[in-house]
C-alpha cells in the first residue's frame, strides 16, 4: 500500500465514514491537535527514557494516555459516537492524586520552566488545552472534555513531580 494517495492534494481529507471535508474544518483542527499532543507525549516519553532517573510507571501511564488519545482522534473522525469512558477519567485522577501526595503544596503560580522533561510536560499541557478549546467548539461529549481536562491536569502535576524527584526548585511567577 502506498503511503501517498494524492486524495488530499487539493486541501481535502476523508473522515472515517468516507465523507470528504476541508483540511481546515474545525473537526480536522480538533483531531489534528489531539494528534499533535500525542506526538509531543511521545517526545516526552523519549526524554524520560534517557533521563538519569527512570520513571517506568510514568512511561506506562503516558503510553496508556497515547492510546486513549488515538481513541479520541478516531471518535472525532467518526463524528457520531464516543470512545471515551468515565473510567478513563477516573484512572487519570488516581495517578494525579498519587503524584499530588508526593509534591509540595502549591502556593503560587509557577513558571513553565525547569529541566527538559519538565518543559516538555508543560508544552504537552498547553497543546492539550488548545485541543480542549477546539473540541469545545465541536460540542464534544462531557466524557471527552473531562478526559482532556484531566490529561492537562496530569501533565501539570507530572511536571511538578518530575521536577521534585530531580531536586529542581520551582520558579514562581513574580508579578510586576
Amino acid at each position: 500500500m502506498a503511503i501517498y494517495t494524492k486524495t488530499g492534494d487539493k486541501g481535502e481529507t476523508s473522515l472515517a465514514n468516507g465523507e470528504r471535508i476541508s483540511k481546515a474544518d474545525a473537526r480536522i483542527e480538533a483531531y489534528g491537535t489531539v494528534d499533535e499532543l500525542n506526538s509531543w507525549i511521545g517526545l516526552l516519553r523519549a526524554g524520560l527514557k534517557t533521563s538519569a532517573i527512570r520513571f517506568q510507571p510514568t512511561d506506562e501511564q503516558l503510553s496508556w494516555m497515547q492510546n486513549r488519545l488515538f481513541n479520541l482522534g478516531a471518535a472525532l473522525s467518526l463524528a457520531p459516537g464516543e470512545w471515551v469512558s468515565s473510567a478513563d477519567v477516573q484512572q487519570i485522577e488516581v495517578w494525579i492524586d498519587e503524584m499530588q501526595a508526593i509534591v509540595p503544596k502549591l502556593h503560587a503560580f509557577i513558571l513553565p520552566a525547569g529541566s527538559e522533561c519538565v518543559a516538555r510536560c508543560q508544552i504537552c499541557r498547553t497543546i492539550c488545552r488548545r485541543a480542549e478549546r477546539k473540541m469545545i467548539a465541536l460540542g464534544c461529549s462531557d466524557e471527552a472534555m473531562q478526559l482532556m481536562n484531566r490529561i492537562s491536569d496530569y501533565l501539570f502535576v507530572l511536571a511538578r513531580y518530575l521536577g521534585y524527584e530531580n531536586d529542581e526548585k520551582e520558579e514562581t511567577w513574580k508579578r510586576d
